[in-house]
């Protein structure tokens, strides 16, 4: 069995969860409470925020924790608008963000906030001056994610970032989900980022748990009325073993985070090399350092997206569709669609993502079946004729 599809399964690290039971077991105060479990479960709390904070060299306060990217995302968002909004209604995102942040922009949109949707280019990254000429006086939040999650495009959040120090008043929110652990988190999450997004499930730690980075001294308006956790920014009672087992796999994410990119590349190279030049064949994920390592999107012309799933299945190989392959062209969250690939083309697209426990052996696999696969198809369709 191969999962290429580590961006939609979980696949918990045993450490992790093990650490998870652990603290489930021993762990019933409630962090607010002022008896002594409440006590131990308040320091187990914080001890996981100071590792978090530490690894992603950020300061403890600075860290948030939430039920995912999706929470996450509405959060920084939302309540960045909400917040500021006496002082500007303009919002500025791009054209293929996550349907997290789509959706929350297309909500406030709804209510009387005015959103720029940069467009992208032909391998889905905005232009910095597209950014330049929309940003204006009434412009408070700007929010482009770190890495896509349909093609693994990197965005240039560090020139933005050079561009954002012009415009201090400006809050800048990075959905980093897809970037922790792939060895570029400095071009990610520069100084100038106010606000990250993390989702847990990403690596390898229980569903249902995410982290904010909310920089120290930045204002957010509370999405959730309640008992005031988090310092009073978001009520809830927090949920501790996933939050333990969440710091715990990150620490283990980050362990020889260099090796494990490297290797993940190793497998996206090894799959491109065979699909490169194989008539009926698009590749959206090139090999170059523009793109994430562990993420490799690409097209079969003639099959639609869904089927080529379907058909790798009965070989135990899992991957996915793109949003793209259930898109209509008035989608603004669908990355292909967006960067005006031809319908018949991106209903074909299927993504492959990989993480460290995938291997090259499993590759090799993977191309021995779609090799089959192609070639059934191919004599279908009369590719290469």
């Amino acid at each position: 069995m191969i999962y290429f599809d580590n961006s939609a399964t979980t696949k918990i690290d045993p450490a992790v969860l093990a650490t998870y039971d652990e603290v489930a077991q021993t762990i019933w105060g409630n962090p607010s409470s002022l008896h002594k479990l409440g006590d131990r479960a308040f320091q187990l709390l914080e001890s996981s925020r100071k590792q978090i904070a530490s690894l992603l060299g950020t300061k403890q306060d600075e860290i948030f924790f939430t039920s995912g990217g999706t929470e996450s995302n509405n959060w920084a968002i939302k309540g960045t608008a909400f917040q500021k909004r006496e002082f500007g209604k303009h919002l500025i995102t791009s054209s293929v963000e996550h349907a997290s942040v789509a959706n929350a922009f297309n909500a406030l949109e709804y209510i009387g906030f005015r959103v720029t949707r940069l467009p992208v280019d032909k391998v889905g990254r905005v232009n910095v001056n597209d950014l330049r000429n929309a940003l204006d006086s009434d412009t408070t939040l700007v929010s482009i994610m770190g890495v896509n999650n349909e093609i693994g495009a990197i965005q240039p959040i560090d020139e933005i970032s050079d561009l954002l120090t012009n415009y201090p008043t400006v809050s800048f929110h990075v959905d980093n989900v897809q970037a922790l652990g792939k060895n570029i988190w400095s071009r990610v999450f520069t100084p100038r980022v106010d606000f990250s997004s993390l989702s847990a499930h990403k690596f390898h730690a229980p569903r249902g748990t995410g982290i904010l980075y909310k920089k120290e001294g930045k204002m957010l308006a509370p999405l959730h009325d309640g008992g005031g956790q988090e310092k009073g920014l978001r009520s809830g009672t927090e949920n501790l073993p996933a939050i333990a087992g969440m710091a715990k796999a990150v620490r283990l994410l980050l362990e020889n985070e260099r090796e494990k990119a490297q290797r993940e590349a190793e497998i996206k190279t090894k799959i491109v090399k065979y699909l490169q030049d194989k008539p009926g064949i698009t590749i959206f994920s090139p090999l170059n350092d523009n793109f994430a390592p562990h993420i490799l999107c690409f097209a079969l012309e003639g099959i639609r997206g869904e089927t080529l799933v379907h058909t790798l299945e009965e070989y135990d190989i899992y991957t996915s569709t793109t949003s793209a392959c259930s898109s209509t062209k008035t989608d603004q969250a669908s990355t292909l669609v967006a960067m005006h690939v031809n319908d018949k083309v991106a209903t074909s697209a299927i993504r492959l993502s990989f993480d460290e426990t995938n291997t090259l052996a499993e590759a090799d696999e993977f191309i021995k079946v779609f090799d089959k696969i192609y070639h059934h198809f191919a004599r279908i369709n009369h590719l290469g004729e």
